[in-house]
């Protein structure tokens, strides 16, 4: 066969995914913090954005709901805009010194005044000043300000929170004489992480720094006496066991009770009482006291900072027994394009490079809002229909919650599952029952009995929980009673969809949990 080039005409359909369809997906996706953050961006980018101060809700923003969408909710309350122009709060307090003055029967400014003749304004200022005080002593500005009338900024005068790095590094050089052990302590304590345990072996730290290992150890040692007790262990049994040599309480019997924590965890007392020859007295005692220790000695210096979280939907009862269902003010982006400006560069707009960057501009703006407002509107549209469908759960509760998947949300609303997916990733929902992710409402299916409407997984799961809060000492509910229970309340389940289901509630067995109340009969006892 001869082989040989021709062109050829083909006709077919192809997907192109676009900057701004990339960035319109993008967005969709983004919690609030990540879209505040991409948004402080493009303002850095884009001359012609610029934040607005007042809410940008659009207008179609809140639906009603009973039963089925009744569409836009006009009654809707009117969002909370700030102080409006003429406001106290928004242009500060001003008081009016002739009715100050007639109030208090007496002239303002001669309260102020300096006594005496010859005597100038400046006066006392300058005698404080010569007195080792200045003028924004006075008024707690630091570098002259609070001079025209601004409140103090309390800030300056904060101590800045001192770490758990920090505290133990100062402790560390009244307790190490030789440098070179302030050397190796300052590295141990680099190697502490915020709980306030050792992640890095002894030997490890001494090969780093050129050390033996003894002489690593020796130093180890002196860190661990430091506050807070129980710093630089290497593990919770070490933790606890530094802790209980400062109160003096580490006998032979509590090493033992020390070394078997997986036996303590499970309250296995009468193989401890066993293995540390005391009575189940002792050891319950022992327990107690195990309590009261810290077993993260350097979480009040570590602890991360608390994230809030910000519902992006608001969800409220309304009078008629209907959910009236609308976007957070607050989480909206609040981003505007301004014309004005925009006209003022195009008009001086000289080469063709300057046009160029402006089209763009205005087109990357452009888009960008309608993107913004795009998103909104599905956020709205996904969370509206998840309400119509979880009516039932928002009246009674979890027990109610229906099995739901994103396909039924998607053939609904008219849009791909993978748009609802990226709709319901990190977006929340505030409820008359408190605030959930918008992946809660979808819960797997568990059949029937009889055949009649499946109940979701987590409506499942937290009648076991339920069940199991119930249960009583002399009737402990083995995995095996729970799916006969189900069953009795028509739902279908197997025994080891029981325990996937109680491991996720971190409910121990049965066996751990007789044992725990057990044990905590003998403790009130």
């Amino acid at each position: 066969m001869a082989m040989s080039n021709r062109l050829v005409m083909r006709q077919g359909q192809a997907l192109v995914m676009t900057p701004q369809l990339l960035q319109a997906i993008k967005l969709l996706q983004f919690s609030n913090i990540e879209l505040s953050s991409f948004l402080s961006d493009e303002l850095e980018r884009n001359p012609l954005l610029e934040a607005d101060g007042a809410d940008s809700i659009p207008s179609e923003r809140s639906v009603a709901l009973e039963g089925e969408t009744r569409g836009v909710g006009d009654d809707a309350p009117e969002a909370f805009e700030g102080p409006r122009e003429g406001d106290w709060a928004g242009e500060g307090l001003s008081i009016d010194s002739a009715s100050l003055s007639a109030e208090l029967g007496t002239e303002i400014s001669n309260a102020f005044e300096p006594e005496g003749p010859g005597v100038s304004p400046s006066g006392p200022v300058e005698a404080l000043e010569g007195a080792g005080l200045s003028a924004t002593s006075w008024n707690g500005a630091a570098g002259g300000g609070g001079a025209d009338g601004e409140a103090p900024n309390l800030e300056a005068y904060v101590a800045a929170q001192k770490g758990l790095h920090e505290y133990l590094a100062d402790q560390l050089a009244l307790c190490c004489a030789g440098a070179r052990q302030r050397f190796i302590g300052r590295a141990i304590i680099d190697a502490i992480d915020e709980t306030g345990y050792l992640r890095e072996s002894v030997e490890d730290i001494a090969a780093r720094l050129g050390a033996s290992a003894a002489e690593t150890a020796t130093v180890l040692a002196i860190v661990q006496t430091l506050d807070p007790s129980g710093v630089g262990a290497r593990d919770l049994a070490e933790c606890l066991a530094i802790q209980l040599r400062e109160r003096d309480r580490f006998d032979p019997a509590m090493e033992i009770f020390v070394a078997n924590l997986p036996l303590v965890a499970k309250r296995d007392f009468a193989q401890l009482s066993r293995l540390c020859g005391v009575d189940e007295e002792d050891i319950l005692d022992m327990a107690a006291e195990l309590r009261r220790l810290d077993p993260k000695p350097g979480r009040a210096f570590g602890d991360p900072p608390t994230q809030t979280l910000v519902a992006d939907v608001i969800v409220r009862a309304a009078g008629d027994g209907s959910w009236h269902v609308e976007l957070n003010s607050d989480a909206l982006p609040r981003v505007l394009l301004n014309h004005t400006y925009a006209a003022k560069v195009s008009a001086h707009a000289k080469g063709e490079a300057d046009k160029s960057f402006i089209s763009t501009c205005m087109q990357n703006a452009n888009w960008l809002l309608k993107s913004l407002e795009q998103r909104q509107r599905t956020i709205l549209k996904v969370a509206s229909e998840i309400v119509r469908l979880q009516d039932a759960f928002l009246a009674h509760g979890v027990e109610h919650l229906r099995p739901l998947n994103l396909r039924t949300i998607a053939d609904a609303i008219g849009m791909h599952e993978s748009t609802v997916s990226r709709v319901t990733s990190n977006k929340y929902m505030m409820t008359p029952r408190g605030m959930f992710e918008l992946k809660y409402f979808f819960s797997a299916s568990i059949a029937t009995t009889s055949g009649a409407a499946a109940h979701s997984a987590e409506s499942v799961r937290f009648k076991i929980k339920q069940m199991i809060d119930r249960e009583s000492v002399d009737e402990i509910l083995s995995d095996d009673a729970i799916v006969a229970r189900l069953k009795a309340v028509d739902i279908e389940i197997a025994r080891r969809t029981v325990a996937k289901y109680r491991d996720s509630l971190r409910i121990p067995s049965s066996v751990d949990r007789r044992r725990e109340k057990i044990s905590a009969q003998r403790e009130h006892a």
